[in-house]
């Protein structure tokens, strides 16, 4: 189990733990971010030429780890080249047989300077374009993160050929030339692929973007020893990333070992159609993954019939248990949606009646697949809008749409790249918002950001959405019970302190009790949430997913394989 780390207590005025660390190895940052950083540098008397060489030794010494049988450096017109120019200097200096491509007549002083110097160390420069089929490995230091433009077709049709001809035998410095590092799409029609992208200082939040990973490749990131006074600045509204080392330090509420079921969370799960049953089964799959106490559940009747047989723990209830009045009460979280099928009729007044239950429901609502797709037919019928529905809802909202599902509930945030369109869907509707895809976006309602940048693409399959609804829904379950728990134990403390004042027969008894007893408002508030909790569940999803890869092989990282992964725990 990962260590857990304690959320503030309500109303405490303490500030929400930050989770991942704002350092380097998590910071998401722009292009013009880091040029910014790397001028303050400058500016402080570092020489341009110290953080050059800083930063193409560590790439050439990678590199030198596993050496290339030759090697030819594209070179540009700006720092970038000049790093490909000292990364050409010490592969040859260590033997390596290395040759230089510029198509640029004019490089920046700095780059010339070192291209002199790798011409009188006798290293050979190309009169005219290289053989896209080279044997050699080509180190892309043509541009990198200041690009702007489309590239030009003669050097965007040689990149093309590179890949058609040589698929892998190509790095690239800082960013692959042709991609954007802000957005991760490209500039043109074309870019380099490369096998490894070595990132300089921090990592470019383009680069871990679903549209830029066959591009960039595997994505190694080069310390620059930027000071963390620098940093400081970043860290209120950056992005940031995710990865495998993060797992042990997810921010899990503690529970109380003395808890039973039901003080360790009480889950429902309205989930499967006739069409669709095993996505009611995969769901309570992930949701018995989490650790949960209590789990219910509603599903289609053929789909209930051989249920306890892989699951008798979950207990089934009957297709009216939500028509009764303040049904959901008993619940701490309730995950609707995974599997459910062609969307009812939203006028219908036992819909209508269902969904007035789910607004008002005070615990955590996890909206999931077709849940989603009801609810923008519901309020598109109503004539209102998603976001005024979830803004009136009475508990926290955690949102898990793909793309297509994300176009539908925000049209107008659709056309913008994900860590944009998911902060601003999080804000615009109060809720958490885990938008997927390879590398899914999760955005807190108050503005913080998380990115995963380590996911298994052979898990990608069909039913792993509904493995990973049901693993938050039950972490968040968990959640809800503890604050509960925390705000029950205040609450015990001010009766204590009221009896105690009484019998000395305090004047004043509100008085002698102000440091307890938790007002509606702070209990509300307990259960509120942090959206880095969502943000873990994602990244456990993720890691169990490779997992499930490395114990079973690519084609064993099914659905059931995470779901058993999460399960198990030992990914962390």
């Amino acid at each position: 189990m990962p260590l857990e780390a304690p959320l503030p207590e309500p109303s405490s005025g303490s500030p929400v733990p930050t989770w991942p660390p704002s350092d380097a190895d998590h910071l998401l940052v722009t292009g013009s971010q880091m040029a910014a950083l790397e001028n303050q540098l400058f500016a402080s008397g570092l020489p341009v030429e110290a953080l050059m060489e800083k930063a193409a030794l560590a790439i050439a010494r990678r590199l030198l780890a596993s050496p290339p049988a030759s090697a030819l450096v594209l070179v540009g017109p700006g720092h970038n080249g000049g790093d490909g120019l000292v990364v050409a200097r010490e592969l040859h200096l260590a033997g390596v047989p290395v040759r230089l491509w510029t198509p640029f007549e004019r490089p920046k002083p700095l780059t010339s300077a070192h291209l002199r110097h790798c011409r009188w160390l006798g290293i050979p420069l190309l009169e005219r374009e290289p053989d896209p089929g080279d044997g050699a490995l080509w180190i892309d230091g043509l541009f990198g993160v200041g690009q702007r433009r489309p590239l030009e077709a003669s050097l965007a049709s040689l990149l093309t050929r590179r890949h058609q001809e040589r698929p892998g035998a190509l790095v690239a410095i800082d960013v692959p030339t042709g991609l954007c590092g802000d957005s991760g799409r490209l500039l043109g029609s074309a870019a380099a692929r490369a096998r490894t992208t070595y990132c300089l200082g921090l990592l470019k939040q383009g680069l871990v973007q679903d549209s830029a990973l066959a591009w960039v490749g595997q994505l190694e990131r080069i310390d620059l020893g930027l000071a963390a006074a620098q940093l400081a600045p970043l860290a209120a509204g950056q992005p940031l990333a995710l990865g495998a080392a993060d797992g042990a330090t997810a921010p899990w509420p503690p529970l109380d070992p003395a808890a039973g079921k039901y003080g360790r969370g009480r889950l429902l799960v309205v989930a499967g159609s006739p069409s669709y049953l095993g996505a009611a089964q995969l769901c309570l799959q992930g949701a018995s993954a989490s650790g949960c106490g209590s789990l219910k559940a509603l599903v289609p009747e053929a789909g209930a019939q051989g249920l306890w047989t892989s699951q008798p723990h979950v207990v089934l209830l009957d297709q009216d248990a939500l028509e009764r009045p303040r049904a959901l009460d008993r619940f701490d979280a309730v995950i609707f949606g995974p599997g459910l099928g062609p969307t009812p009729r939203p006028a219908h007044p036992g819909q209508r009646q269902l969904w007035d239950q789910l607004q008002g429901f005070g615990g955590l609502l996890l909206l999931d697949a077709d849940g989603l797709n009801q609810l923008v037919d519901l309020t598109q019928t109503e004539g209102t809008g998603v976001s005024p529905w979830l803004r009136q809802r009475q508990g926290p909202t955690w949102l898990t749409p793909h793309g297509a599902e994300f176009a539908r509930l925000f049209p107008e945030l659709a056309g913008l790249p994900p860590l944009e369109a998911a902060a601003a869907a999080a804000q615009a509707a109060t809720a958490t918002v885990l938008l997927k895809g390879a590398h899914s976006v999760i955005a807190a309602a108050d503005g913080r950001r998380w990115q995963l940048i380590e996911t298994c693409p052979d898990a990608a399959r069909a039913g792993l959405g509904d493995v990973l609804a049901g693993y938050a829904a039950g972490r968040g379950a968990m959640a809800v019970a503890s604050a509960k728990a925390v705000a029950g134990a205040k609450a015990v403390a001010a009766a204590k302190d009221v009896a105690a004042a009484q019998a000395i027969g305090a004047e004043n008894v509100a008085a002698a009790s102000s440091g307890g007893a938790p007002r509606a408002d702070e209990c509300s508030a307990a259960w509120t949430l942090d959206g880095a909790l969502l943000a873990a569940a994602a990244l456990s999803h993720g890691l169990a997913g490779g997992l499930a890869r490395r114990r079973r092989g690519p084609g064993g990282a099914t659905p059931m394989a995470v779901a058993a992964a999460l399960a198990s725990q030992s990914f962390h």
